[in-house]
């Protein structure tokens, strides 16, 4: 089983870089563009923040959003707010969730996150690092692909390779990485598939969405496309 208290602390760590970097702007760089499309460094502070919250009704049994409407909704209401208000918020709803992660609970329990997905208490500590560390990177502030823990790059890609795996649109994949990590992915098949090799961070942000893939090389066939996360 997967330890979520030794995530938990680091999902701490990562909370706390982040908030260390963002506390260096001011209000114009919240505004600024991230590298997510259509959203501002603000969309993201605040989306940081109403997903804590929606872990903490995750864990105490409750729909993690009322609705994907109400969800996006709230993230638009608070993305332009100024920079002390957005990483207080981020800082309490962080708090928060360490709070409710703290409480005796049956960590093997299955769990529902959002459209019907379901994952075992255990992972969502990880699930959270996930998101602060990926969308530390989405910030554009300096932090990149790179500078994240060896350890959280190969366990997403675990994750992640495991994912396209149940998607019969990905064809066989084999990844290579530069540190001689290898992962498979994508449909089961007893022909050869494609191989693709590169460091493991441009594996991690080709597979989570975050680079094209063009610093990869793939041999037996083309780089695969990968249905949207």
């Amino acid at each position: 089983m997967i330890d979520h208290e030794r995530d938990l602390a680091s999902l701490h760590e990562a909370t706390e870089r982040l908030l260390t970097d963002a506390a260096s702007w001011d209000n114009a760089s919240v505004a600024q563009p991230s590298r997510l499309p259509g959203w501002t460094r603000g969309h993201v502070l605040a989306h940081l923040a109403r997903n804590a919250e929606a872990l903490v009704n995750v864990l105490e049994g409750r729909p993690m959003y009322a609705s994907a409407e109400t969800r996006d909704a709230d993230i638009e209401r608070d993305a332009a707010r100024p920079l002390d208000v957005q990483l207080a918020d981020v800082r309490a709803t962080a708090g928060t969730l360490r709070a409710a992660a703290s409480v005796p609970a049956d960590w093997s329990r299955v769990v529902e996150l959002r459209n019907g997905i379901t994952d075992h208490a255990f992972r969502i500590p990880f699930r959270r690092w996930v998101e602060v560390d990926l969308h530390h990177v989405d910030l554009d502030c300096g932090y990149e692909l790179e500078d994240l823990p060896e350890e959280f790059v190969g366990r997403e890609i675990d994750f992640l390779a495991e994912r396209f795996s149940t998607m019969g649109n990905v064809p066989p994949t084999v990844l290579w990485a530069d540190d001689g990590r290898t992962w498979t992915t994508g449909a089961a098949s007893d022909e050869g598939g494609v191989a693709v090799m590169g460091p493991a961070a441009d594996l991690l942000g080709w597979l989570a969405g975050r680079r094209d893939g063009s610093a990869l090389t793939a041999k037996g066939g083309p780089l695969p496309q990968l249905p949207p996360l």
